[in-house]
């Protein structure tokens, strides 16, 4: 399974911003897809994630500001961030967790990252 995420770059305070990340590979079934951010000098941290059902759960500091979502037939998850403050400036990575279909096997994968600037 591989995760590409697209959509960081630079956006001014109180700006918005959507990232996406589309799962693909072999045949697998995804149980949460989720974000987790990482700023300079800080452990990356979980920032939002949904499980297959759509039952959320988001850090607190960005509750009513950030949405997660994600499309099962396409097998991305997205997070529209809005309101957005000079702290959540990082890397933003996501996850997904499932098991591959031929083999059985549980699996973890995270994407490349993308960068997030918001900045005055």
């Amino acid at each position: 399974v591989q995760l590409q995420a697209f959509g960081g770059g630079l956006v001014q305070i109180g700006g918005s911003l959507r990232l996406s990340c589309a799962a693909s590979g072999s045949t697998f079934s995804i149980d949460d897809m989720g974000w987790y951010r990482q700023a300079p000098g800080k452990q990356r941290e979980l920032v939002a994630v949904i499980g297959s059902g759509g039952r959320t759960n988001y850090v607190d500091s960005v509750k009513g500001r950030f949405t997660i979502s994600r499309d099962n037939a396409k097998n991305t998850v997205y997070l529209q961030m809005s309101n957005l403050k000079p702290e959540d400036t990082a890397v933003y990575y996501c996850k997904a967790t499932g098991v591959d279909l031929c083999s059985q096997v549980r699996f973890q994968f995270w994407g490349q990252g993308t960068l997030v600037t918001v900045s005055s």
